[in-house]
Formats: C-alpha cells, structure tokens, sequence
C-alpha cells in the first residue's frame, strides 16, 4: 500500500497490544486476528487524516469490530474445542501452570458483562487512563470508575471460586 515508515512503526509498536485486547474482548484466537487485521486494514484506508493519533483510532475501530462480534455471535454456528498442548504457544517454555491462570482468566473476562469487559481490558491491557476510556466510551468518568469497581470486584470472586470444568480442562493439558 505503500503507506510509509511511519505506518510501519505504527503496527510494529501496537500491533501486539491490538492483538492481547481484541483476545481478550473475544475470548477467541482466530477471530481476535481477524478483528485486530480489519482494524489496521481501516486504520491504513485512513491514514492521511488519523496519522496524528492513530492509537485512539484503532482503539475505536477495535472496540467497534468486538461488539459487532457480540451481536453476530448467535447467529454462527458455535465452534468448541478443548484445551491441548498446541494452545499453549509460547507459554510452554514458561511451564504449563500458565496456561491454566490463562484460561481462568479468560474465563472470567468473559462472565463479565460487555460493558465491563471493554473497560477491564481498555484500563490493564491497552493502559488506558479512566479519561480516555470515559471518552471512548462517551461516558462519564465516574461510570467506568464504578464498572471497573464492579467488573474487579466480579474476576475477584470468579477466580476464588473456579469453575470444576475449566480446572480438569487444564489437568488434562499437563
């Protein structure tokens, strides 16, 4: 497309970032790939005019793709798949334990409402301060203040309390 160095180092520097947040927002590989390769194909369409701030931007066309996935979602077909060594990826040089805090994780983010999710990972995952998260959302402060409360408070008592199904998914993967 011939867009320049700096649209390179653009997705060089967040390219990662877009990837862990759209996972988490997605809770699936293949489909995070998807939405955070659409967002920089938009992202590159627009270049010229969002040069200048092209983070805000691809956060907004992110956010945008994942809830559209949400509102699509019961309409495919679901596709289930157990957990195995080849999900481990990089993880398995640092030990299989990690995948199971991974997938605790992943399966508390997505217990969470929306709403509550998009915060969580705009706020921890992109490093997002409460103002910018406000404004992408066109919300007061003080509402992703109290859904980052509530939205802790919830991943706090799920990963008390882990689901049966998820702890033997992960005893079988060691």
């Amino acid at each position: 497309m011939g867009l320049g160095p700096d649209f390179d180092e653009f997705v060089n520097s967040y390219g990662t970032a877009l990837l862990r947040a759209a996972y988490l927002l997605t809770g699936d590989h293949g489909h995070a790939e998807d939405l955070v390769q659409t967002t920089l194909m938009r992202v590159a369409r627009r270049w010229r005019a969002v040069r200048q701030s092209p983070h805000a931007y691809a956060r907004r066309v992110l956010l945008n793709l994942s809830r559209n996935h949400w509102r699509d979602r019961d309409r495919r077909p679901r596709v289930t798949r157990d957990l195995s060594p080849d999900d481990a990826g990089e993880s398995t040089h640092q030990g299989f334990e990690r995948i199971g805090d991974r997938v605790l994780l992943r399966s508390a983010l997505q217990r969470l409402s929306e709403r509550q999710r998009e915060i969580v990972v705009m706020r921890f995952i992109l490093d997002l301060s409460v103002a910018e998260i406000a404004a992408l959302l066109e919300v007061p402060e003080g509402s992703v203040k109290s859904a980052t409360h509530r939205a802790l408070a919830s991943l706090r008592e799920y990963l008390s309390q882990p689901d049966e199904s998820i702890t033997m998914e992960v005893g079988r993967a060691e």
